[in-house]
C-alpha cells in the first residue's frame, strides 16, 4: 500500500492521495467480509492509480473477499470487475462481463460510455437489408427491420483504405506512440458527423495532415433501432 512512510505523521500532513490509501489500508486490516470502494483513486496521480489498481485486484484475489468498486473511469471498471454493472440515473442498463458489455452493448447509453474514445453514432435508416447513411451505403446487412436506425461504429474498427467508401475530413491527430487518434468529420449530403478513429502501432501522418482527407472501411458496426426500446441493440458484421 505505500503507507509505511506516512504512519508517524499527522493527519493534517498529508495530500489527499496519501489520506486516501491510508483509508483503505486501514478498511483492508479490519479484514471485512465485504470491502465498499466509492472512487477510491480519484485523488491519486496518474502512475499511483495503475499501481493501486493492481494492488487492490491482487489483495481481491488473494483475501477472496466480494468487492463492490465505484467509479466513473472506465479503465478502472473494465480492469478491475468481474462483472460490471452500468448504471444510468440510477437503473442498472447492462450487467455482465466487462468483454460482453464492450462487445454487446444493449443501449447507446453503454456504447458510448464504455470505450475510449467512445463509440461514433451516425443516424442512418435501413430498408431490404441496406443500411443508408448521409454518407455511404452498406449493402447486404443482414436484418430484419427495416427503418431508422442509430449506427455504431468503434473508432479501432475503421480501417485505412485506397477504396474506402468513407471520405473523413481531418481537424487533428493525436499521437499517442501506440495509438493514433484522429479526430474529423463525415462528409454527408445533409450535414457533418464528428468522427473519431484510432489506429494501432506507428504511423507518419504527413499525407493525411496536408490533405486533411483519409479513406476508411469499416470491419465492425452495431445499430439500435431508433423507434424501439434502445436497450433490445443489435451487433452485426459486414466486411
Amino acid at each position: 500500500m505505500q503507507i509505511s512512510q506516512f504512519l508517524d505523521s499527522k493527519p493534517s500532513l498529508l495530500s489527499g492521495g496519501q489520506r486516501q490509501r491510508v483509508a483503505m489500508g486501514r478498511a483492508i486490516v479490519r479484514n471485512p467480509k465485504i470491502f465498499l470502494f466509492d472512487e477510491p483513486l480519484s485523488n491519486l496521480d496518474a502512475l499511483l492509480r495503475i499501481k493501486m489498481r493492481l494492488e487492490i485486484k491482487k489483495l481481491q484475489r488473494e483475501m477472496g473477499v466480494t468487492s463492490i468498486f465505484v467509479t466513473h473511469d472506465q479503465v478502472e471498471a473494465m480492469t478491475l470487475a468481474d462483472r460490471l454493472a452500468v448504471i444510468n440515473n440510477g437503473i442498472i442498463e447492462q450487467l455482465g462481463t466487462p468483454i460482453e458489455i464492450y462487445n454487446n452493448p444493449q443501449s447507446i447509453f453503454v456504447a458510448g460510455f464504455i470505450g475510449s474514445p467512445q463509440m461514433n453514432f451516425l443516424d442512418a435508416e435501413l430498408k431490404n437489408n441496406v443500411l443508408k447513411t448521409a454518407s455511404f451505403t452498406i449493402p447486404n446487412f443482414l436484418s430484419d427491420f427495416n427503418g431508422e436506425v442509430i449506427l455504431g461504429i468503434r473508432p479501432e474498427h475503421f480501417l485505412p483504405s485506397n477504396k474506402g467508401e468513407i471520405n473523413i475530413s481531418v481537424d487533428l491527430v493525436e499521437r499517442l506512440g501506440s495509438d493514433n487518434l484522429i479526430y474529423g468529420e463525415m462528409n454527408g449530403k445533409k450535414d457533418f458527423c464528428p468522427v473519431c478513429n484510432k489506429l494501432m502501432g506507428t504511423h507518419t501522418y504527413s499525407d493525411l495532415t496536408d490533405c486533411m482527407e483519409k479513406l476508411f472501411d469499416m470491419i465492425d458496426v452495431s445499430h439500435s433501432n431508433k423507434n424501439q426500446d434502445l436497450s433490445k441493440g443489435v451487433k452485426l458484421s459486414h466486411n
